[in-house]
């Protein structure tokens, strides 16, 4: 079975240390255990390639140059029969599995016209997410993109319900859509990885590039109150972002500085080592209007047997069972966030229940290859996968 995996978006590089590449490793990884020989076309390739990556050939796409927003656009538009023609001089596939970026459409299309699966992964309505962050000029030319590749794919994967939500707003035929959420390989995550440091203070800690859409403020908002009353705990901020500068600013204001860390960027190998460094993980969320994510970060954070604290939103409601498998906050509400974790500082035993739980959780449900078993099952190339699999 030979597999194209296609990532034509410049925001993604697909080698690097965001949470978006370690989506597009993980889910080649699983594909390749499930006998697939898979191929990657890329435009950002942001690095060199994993270690376990030395039998995925490597098709670089054309870069897209800085500059203009408006020629940046154009250009990536136009890559398109680029893109188709790799993919021929590549030799004859089975499936092509594209994650969705604004301006792609070939490879979905080249599929249909060879009569194979062609999958679409939807991880969030770029568009809205384009024009409000980072500005869109062509809107127009975008919509049109959206148009036809989603109708041209055999089936749309949505990462959430709320990406469906979007979707079912370009299709003609909704039932092509399929919500498949995020997963995790519980296998880097063991319970017996030591902490980088011990014995260490109460830790609570947060993974994450450092955006204004993860509630950073309000997680340290929450700490400066628990701290107040446990002046041993620490705050642990695990990764890098635009926000950093606020962020610190923030924790010297607040004279906190002793008691939060912020590592800066890290390897994905170093993860888990940590996660192992925290007592209680958060997902801080503020209240924000179509919440469509699918946060790797509280997957990862179950994986390593950690009780979780996340925001009351989306999907989260559904992956996190409210004290059973983690605690959940109204979202924003940084008074209700300090008293989660006041409850899990009186009570170890809660800690570790909710931890245990959420590892169980994830192992039997939210695993890369049960996401990998159900992607070739959508495709009509792999029977049902068995009970278990991965939770919609």
């Amino acid at each position: 079975m030979r597999v194209a995996y296609v990532c034509a978006d410049p925001g993604v590089p697909v080698f690097g240390q965001k949470g978006c590449s370690i989506h597009v490793q993980e889910v080649i990884r699983a594909l390749q255990r499930q006998g697939a020989q898979v191929e990657l076309f890329a435009t950002r390739l942001g690095g060199n390639p994993p270690a376990d990556f030395t039998n995925v050939q490597v098709h670089p796409l054309p870069a897209i140059p800085k500059g203009d927003r408006a020629v940046r656009e154009q250009v990536a538009l136009a890559t398109n029969p680029g893109l188709r023609l790799q993919l021929e001089l590549a030799g004859s596939f089975d499936l092509v599995y594209e994650r969705y970026s604004l301006w792609s459409f070939s490879a979905i299309e080249y599929a249909k016209w060879l009569g194979i699966p062609g999958l679409l992964e939807v991880n969030a309505p770029l568009i809205e997410e384009q024009a409000t962050h980072r500005g869109l000029v062509d809107r127009a030319s975008a919509e049109d993109v959206a148009r036809r590749v989603f109708n041209a794919a055999t089936a749309l994967i949505a990462v959430s319900a709320e990406v469906k939500t979007y979707l079912e707003r370009y299709v003609a035929d909704t039932s092509s859509i399929q919500i498949i959420p995020n997963g995790v390989n519980p296998d880097r995550f063991s319970a017996h990885l030591q902490p980088l440091d011990r014995p260490h203070p109460f830790t609570i800690g947060f993974v994450g590039t450092l955006k204004p859409w993860h509630g950073l403020p309000i997680l340290i908002d929450a700490f400066d109150r628990f701290h107040h009353h446990h002046p041993d705990s620490r705050l642990l901020i695990v990764g890098d972002g635009p926000e950093k500068e606020s962020l610190m600013a923030d924790v010297t204001t607040r004279e906190l500085q002793a008691a939060v860390q912020f590592t800066g960027a890290i390897a994905p190998n170093d993860v888990p080592a940590y996660l192992a460094t925290m007592d209680v993980a958060v997902a801080p969320y503020p209240n924000q209007a179509n919440f469509y994510f699918s946060p790797l970060k509280v997957y990862e954070y179950m994986a390593a047997g950690l009780p979780v604290v996340a925001s009351q939103i989306g999907q989260l409601s559904d992956v996190i069972n409210d004290g059973v498998t983690g605690l959940l906050c109204p979202p924003g509400d940084a008074i209700a966030l300090t008293a989660a974790l006041d409850q899990l500082w009186r009570s170890p035993k809660l800690a570790s229940q909710l931890g245990q739980a959420a590892r169980k959780t994830v192992t039997e449900h939210h695993t890369w290859d049960a996401i990998a078993q159900r992607l070739l099952q959508v495709a009509g190339m792999s029977p049902p996968p068995l009970a278990g699999g991965v939770a919609t």
